[in-house]
């Protein structure tokens, strides 16, 4: 066995102890994975042919999982991303799908950039449940593919017919589907981070493309040409811990269906909502839970509807031996 080997393999066994130590039922990061840290390297954006070579197939690989031709890397969050997004891709007459605590988020920026500049002319909102009925003719359509505040899934299909109809475009916060769920082709543009769905470390925002953007945006903070021609230091060391996960991104996720099959199992009796409207990434329950774990994360929503939400990355290090043996920790509040 190779001296890389035993590292990987005595690594993988202390993070799996760190892991244990504290399990995880939050929305991101997921559990720490050995691969993370084994891909970090000392780097630099400019003249590190390593690095640059990492790059390119971190993106490449985040392009496939998009459907998108193009992927911009840069430092921050999800949010972060969103930002860069809306500056720059979004004009006209705007619908904001309201599903939930960050669908709302999505309507506060959107209203901010309108302020900012010209590109956005006006902005409506409409929740998620009326899109079906929606014929009126929009620019953009700005909508949550999974809300992680209410844990629920709006169905990519729905979203597909409603900016059809209206002749719109598809800017889609991903931050929460990613990795997980499919058909993000869908979109014209969308906007998420490393450290969910991706299963890196946290600190990268991405912005997957098919078209390039139409906006000029004059702040450099807010404009994507900033961080595609590398004006910025670059989200390094993120973009670097998802060089070895990617590439296994399947098996990692693996972990996360067998955690959610197992929780919509062992708590079908508190569900909210049916299959169809189920993500990977959450389940929200009608009652509250508590973990028998004192060291247990549980999800804490910044605002919610439902009683409990539980998410699923908490066993991500394990790829497929993940048998959902955290949910045991799990109980109904009495």
């Amino acid at each position: 066995m190779s001296d890389q080997s035993l590292l990987t393999e005595d690594l993988a066994q202390v993070f799996d102890g760190w892991n244990a130590s504290k399990p995880l039922f939050t929305a991101g990061p997921a559990s720490l994975v050995a691969e993370n840290a084994l891909a970090l390297r000392p780097c630099f954006g400019r003249g590190d042919a390593e690095y640059l070579d990492s790059l390119s197939a971190v993106l490449s690989a985040i392009s496939e999982l998009a459907e998108q031709s193009t992927t911009v890397a840069m430092q921050g969050s999800g949010t972060s991303a969103i930002e860069v997004m809306i500056a720059n891709f979004v004009y006209g007459s705007v619908l904001i799908v309201d599903s939930g605590y960050y669908a709302k988020r999505l309507y506060t920026i959107a209203k901010s950039r309108a302020r900012r500049d010209s590109h956005i002319s006006g902005i409506e909102v409409a929740s998620w449940h009326d899109i079906d009925d929606l014929t009126q003719p929009f620019d953009w359509v700005l909508a949550v593919y999974t809300e992680t505040s209410e844990a629920t899934l709006v169905p990519i299909n729905r979203l597909d017919n409603l900016v059809k109809r209206c002749g719109a475009k598809l800017a889609l916060d991903a931050t929460a589907s990613i990795g997980l769920e499919s058909d993000h082709g869908v979109a014209d543009v969308c906007a998420f981070s490393s450290c969910k769905g991706l299963f890196g470390l946290t600190g990268a925002g991405f912005i997957s493309f098919s078209s390039p953007p139409q906006n000029e945006v004059e702040d450099m903070i807010a404009a994507l040409s900033t961080y595609a021609e590398k004006k910025t230091t670059g989200p390094y060391h993120a973009v670097q811990s998802l060089s070895r996960i990617l590439p296994r991104h399947r098996e990692f996720r693996s972990s996360v269906v067998t955690n959610k099959l197992v929780f919509l199992d062992r708590f079908r009796d508190h569900l909210i909502y049916p299959s169809d409207l189920q993500p990977l990434l959450c389940t929200a329950l009608s009652v509250p839970l508590v973990a028998k774990d004192k060291n247990a994360i549980l999800y804490m929503p910044r605002q919610t509807s439902a009683a409990s939400i539980t998410c699923h990355i908490g066993e991500v290090h394990l790829g497929l031996r993940a048998k959902g043996k955290i949910i045991d920790t799990l109980e109904v509040v009495e």
